[in-house]
This record gives C-alpha cells, structure tokens and sequence, in this order.
C-alpha cells in the first residue's frame, strides 16, 4: 500500500520541528519534546526546532511571515527534507508552506498516523490505520495524488476527460467506504468475542503513550508483550489471565496508548481496539509519574476516555516508574491531588502487591453480599450463582434452599425475581466464612 512506502521514506530524513504555542497551552518542559519523541519514532533525524507564541494561527500559512522566513533558513542550514507541525494544519497551509520552503510538510495527525502503519500488527489495527490514512488524505489528494497512483488502480476505470485527480478521489471514496465496511463487521465479530468473556472479571490497562502498561502486563502477568521505550509500541490489544492474588484469576488487556490531540479519525477507527476497555469491569489508568507533563497526560486521558464513552467506569489510577524519580517531591505532589492513587514501578517490580490489593479491593465494590432463596428443583440457577459468585454458604429446607454469596452487580441483575428471592445478607456473627453443605469456604478465594 502506499502509507507503507511513504513510512519507509521517511526514514533517512532530516527533520525541523515546530510548534505554534495559542493562549490556554502551557508546558512544564520543552514544548517541543513529545514532537522529537514522535518523529524519532518515526524513524527522522531532528536536526533543529522552531516554536512562536500567537493569540490565533495565520489563515495562510499557521505562523507569521517572519517566522516562515526563519523557518526556511533552518531547511537550508541543516539541509531538512522535511518539517513536521506539532499543530494539525490545513490543506491549503500545508501547500503555503512547501511553497515557500520548498521541502515536504507534514503535520501532527499525518505524522502519528505514519507511525500507527509501521506498528500496527493485526488485521484489524492495519484496517483502522488504513482508513483514517485516507480519510485524511481525502482533502490532500492534489498534494499527494503521485503516492495515490502507485495504487495500480486507474487504468482503465477512467471515464472520458477525467482527470487523474478525479480518478483518485473517487478510488479513495469507494475504498473507505470498503474498509468501513469491513471494519463494521470486525467490530461486531470483536463485540461478540468480548461478551463471549463475560463469565471472567475483566481489567484493561489505559493510559499515555510509553506510560509502562506493556512493562506492568509483563510484570503481573507472563504475557511477554512487546515493551519498549518508544512511543505506540503497541498498537494491538493483547489479553492475558492474571492470577490475582487474595481474588482469583481475571483477564488483564494491555491497550493502545493516548496522546495529547489524539486524532478523532484514529480513535474512531480503532473503536474495535478498545473494545477491550469498553467492556472492561475495571480500568486501570497507568501514569508515568517520572514524566514533567504527568498532570497533562493525565487528563489528556481522561478526555480520551470521555470521547470513546467509558469515562464513568471504576478506574484505579497507577502511577508508575517511580525508580526513575529523583526525589519523592513529584510523586508526593501528583498523590496530593490524586490521593487514591498506587504508586508502582513495573521494571523495578515495587509496590506490586499493594497494588494488586487495591485492584482486589476496588473488584470487590462491584459486589453484592445477598442471600438468594429459591426453590430446590432449580438446579439451572443454582448452577448459575455457582458458576458466577462466591457461595459462602446454602442453607436447606424441605422445599426451599438459600445461598448466601458474594456477587457481581451485573449477574446479579441476570436473576429475575420469578424464580428467586433476593435479600441483602445480615451477618450472623460468624464472619465472612460458611459453609457450603458441611465445609468449610472462604471469601477471599474468588469467583469460581
């Protein structure tokens, strides 16, 4: 595909870097820092950078004429083949700006969009990539329509007079709508396989890019997933039983990682993707404390999570790489205005098990305590709360019996009150320990 040719060109090239900084921004650090992790990742040499403070972007060109001017002296002393925008700019600025520098231009989205193709894995992640590249190519076609013709797909398709341009845009057209296509049916097909989970708890990991969620999945879990210190190392959702301790076993997925401005064509695309966090019964928010924009990624998440629509469910916060901290000043400043928060380091394997208690914990509040009573012939639910709950204990009569357990709101709600009675539990002295018909069970064993 051509996305895949224009990755690996960019490979050898020499990069400026700029960013146009508007009223509201502000930056612990260089503001130009994740924009250098970026284009690194992308595999560009960053040989120089520009940033210019300004109440609105110029409608020609997004920064001043005397800045474009700057600009084009840096192309031309560090011999850059391209300058990358930490800002998303429009077509007709991105053709302003090549004009008057004359070398290539690329903009945020295009750049994060670049780096999504050469890591994405799976069938589903190379399908979302492909249709945000193009949906945002589709405005771009007269800049970039020589890429769009390695596509081998014109000949012959060409009515009479049309124009090349014409015959590409109308390619691109049916192609989107081929992929969302596709993607709709892999969405359903991944709908099904999540809700086919639905018998085991589930926990996702979430959070910035390069946070550690990969390092930690490693850490709890023998996943062996890819981790490194590179930003969207991971792309492709992977799911693994995680035996956690004082609970039982639950499925840990690890996700793709957010980013400030992440592009609204991404995160529609990958809707397959993060169907893992959408399901998920607990979301932990993983946060690399060490980093000097920590409050920024932070919230940077959140607005992700509010976009995608799981905003409101249960999220335990963790705040990792701790070992990389100089002084406890940081860590003590983010837990000031995070005061729930598990601080962690995953590389270092500390403060794991305080954390896995908070994770039993936080699980723990999505159950209820209940006494269910029902008649003895109904094995079909007996056999249900038996598969779903912690039964702590059953109690029988000639024609009734009644099981007192542990468990989750959402199967709870499963039991119609038909063919059960349902009553919160009113301890009778003896502790959360009972018994099940003679022997001895305890609460803390987890969900069979």
């Amino acid at each position: 595909m051509y996305d895949q040719e224009r990755i690996t060109g960019v490979v050898s090239e020499n990069a400026v870097l700029v960013r146009v900084i508007l009223p509201g921004q502000h930056f612990e650090d260089d503001p130009l820092e994740e924009l250098e992790g970026l284009a690194r990742t992308a595999g560009t040499t960053v040989v120089a950078g520009l940033t210019q403070r300004r109440d609105k972007p110029d409608v020609t060109a997004f920064i001043g004429k005397g800045k474009l001017e700057d600009l084009k002296l840096l192309v031309e002393m560090h011999d850059a083949d391209v300058v990358i925008f930490d800002n998303d700019l429009s077509p007709a600025q991105t053709r302003n700006i090549e004009k008057a520098i004359e070398v290539k231009v690329i903009d945020r989205t295009e750049l994060i969009l670049d780096i999504f193709a050469t890591h994405a894995q799976t069938y589903e992640s190379r399908l979302a990539v492909e249709l945000a590249q193009l949906e945002y190519s589709l405005p771009r076609l007269k800049r970039m329509w020589t890429h769009l013709s390695r596509l081998n797909m014109g000949v012959g398709m060409r009515g009479p007079g049309e124009k090349q341009l014409e015959v590409d845009r109308r390619l691109v057209e049916k192609r989107i709508h081929d992929l969302r296509t596709e993607l709709d049916r892999v969405e359903r097909r991944k709908e099904r396989q999540v809700a086919a989970r639905s018998d085991h708890m589930t926990v996702s990991l979430v959070g910035y890019t390069n946070a550690g969620k990969s390092t930690l999945m490693n850490a709890l879990t023998t996943a062996d997933v890819l981790a490194e210190d590179k930003l969207f190392a991971t792309l492709d959702t992977r799911t693994r039983r995680w035996q956690l301790p004082h609970w039982g076993p639950v499925l840990l997925s690890d996700t793709v990682g957010f980013i400030r401005d992440l592009p609204h064509r991404l995160i529609a695309s990958f809707k397959a993707t993060l169907e893992e966090a959408r399901q998920a019964d607990l979301l932990l928010h993983v946060a690399d404390v060490s980093s000097p924009a920590v409050f920024d990624q932070i919230s940077a998440v959140y607005d992700v999570l509010h976009e995608i629509g799981i905003e409101e469910k249960d999220t335990l916060l963790v705040l990792n790489k701790v070992d990389a901290l100089d002084s406890t000043a940081r860590l003590e400043g983010v837990l000031h205005r995070y005061p729930n928060a598990i601080a962690v380091s995953a590389v270092a394997r500390e403060g794991l098990e305080k954390f896995a208690w908070a994770v039993s914990d936080t699980l723990s509040r999505s159950f209820r305590d209940v006494d269910i009573e029902t008649g003895v012939e109904n094995g079909k639910l007996m056999a249900f709360v038996a598969a779903h709950s912690d039964v702590l204990s059953k109690r029988f009569t000639d024609t009734k019996v009644t099981i007192h357990c542990r468990i989750p709101q959402k199967y709870l709600g499963r039991i119609s009150e038909s063919e059960a009675t349902i009553r919160p539990h009113e301890s009778n002295g003896h502790g959360a320990n009972g018994t099940v018909d003679g022997e001895s069970t305890s609460a803390v064993e987890g969900v069979a």
